[in-house]
């Protein structure tokens, strides 16, 4: 008899089907990665609430597991071996393009599963695309010949290492893309795992002021901020936040301002904007907004102002971020607040959409 594996399957908006599918030959050059992490952020319950395609789906796509199963074409390329535990980026790229070449995966068009509809990555792809296995609400998850793989370093817990991709998203995005460092003035809108994130990167790379915003609803989080090296927290329902900023400091606004709200709309990018006094500051923006009627575009050229957006990591950021969250530099288990097994997969997801209590939800599926 074959054997099966289980997932939690995305059949529906806000519905979860559970399946079993036949364990997955494996050629030479891929491998079987041991699901024991999958962690779960905003995108998730977006996608959840509203799928991006009509067809099931295995969802997952921050994934920490053990190679269970390898080829040995795929040991000897990629210097791992079955018990390994690893990082699997979801970006499965061409491997032959620039950006692969660069290891930015995430550029590549064959990760573009929006406009390339043979595009793999996992937790977005069609369940009915053989061997099925491409997201981590599963026992299992078939990596490819071209997965990117990261070996999480030894000592790091496998529910630690699964904040390994907002983590280095934080990098990526604070440090790499907004040239964050030594005695710059950062605004982080936002205190989810990802807006921490970028505090813990922020207060790693110098910076000398750090505010984070939030609401009212996220008390807790505000908290967790600044035991991560936040300055000042400001609650927006309750007070004036740019008025606050500019009494933090002195009138100057910060260099920096990253929108990690997860979908505010344009409130954060008219309050990031007007925080920036400074010429020449750099403006981080989130991929939501479709439109954005009288877009003050004089205000910008007028303080050179610099617009990045947001857009996952590369190779680079996530080998920094398993590093940084097996150093002890920071008390990151703050942010892994909540565990659930893969029965409890649509209250996990609904979890991280809800009680500002929540902040990074490990869905473990052996439990």
């Amino acid at each position: 008899m074959t054997e099966k594996v289980l997932a939690a399957v995305r059949t529906a908006p806000q519905t979860t089907e559970f399946r079993e599918f036949d364990m997955p030959e494996i050629p030479d050059d891929a491998a079987l990665l041991k699901v024991e992490v999958a962690g779960i952020c905003g995108t998730d319950v977006k996608f959840y609430s509203k799928p991006p395609i009509d067809d099931p789906v295995i969802m997952g796509h921050e994934n920490i597991g053990v190679i269970a199963k390898a080829g040995a074409t795929f040991k000897k390329r990629r210097g791992l071996k079955e018990g390994d535990r690893v990082f699997a980026e979801h970006y499965v790229g061409c491997m032959n393009c620039e950006h692969c070449h660069r290891g930015d995966y995430r550029l590549c068009y064959a990760t573009d599963w929006r406009k390339n509809p043979e595009g793999l990555r996992f937790g977005y792809t069609s369940a009915k695309r053989p061997p099925h296995l491409f997201g981590g609400f599963a026992q299992y998850m078939f990596l490819p010949w071209n997965s990117v793989l990261h070996k999480v370093p030894d000592g790091l817990s496998p529910e630690l290492a699964g904040v390994v991709t907002p983590m280095a998203n934080g990098i990526q995005w604070a440090l790499f893309d907004c040239n964050v460092g030594y005695d710059s003035r950062v605004l982080v809108q936002g205190p989810g795992q990802q807006g921490l994130s970028q505090v813990v990167a922020c207060r790693q790379a110098g910076a000398s002021l750090i505010i984070v915003t939030g609401t009212s609803k996220d008390r807790k989080r505000l908290e967790v901020a600044k035991k991560l090296g936040a300055d000042h927290v400001i609650v927006v329902d309750e007070e004036d936040p740019l008025a606050r900023i500019m009494q933090i400091t002195g009138g100057e606004g910060v260099d920096v301002s990253l929108d990690c709200t997860a979908g505010a709309g344009t409130i954060p990018v008219m309050l990031g904007i007007e925080a920036m006094k400074r010429k020449g500051g750099t403006l981080l923006i989130q991929g939501e907004l479709s439109e954005f009627p009288n877009f003050p575009l004089a205000k910008v050229a007028n303080k050179y102002i610099t617009i990045k957006a947001a857009r996952g990591h590369n190779y680079e950021s996530c080998e920094l971020a398993l590093k940084q969250l097996n150093s002890d530099r920071f008390d990151l288990d703050l942010i892994t607040t909540h565990r659930f097994g893969l029965k409890d997969t649509h209250e996990a997801i609904n979890a991280v959409g809800g009680s500002g209590e929540v902040i990074h939800v490990s869905l473990m599926p052996w439990e």
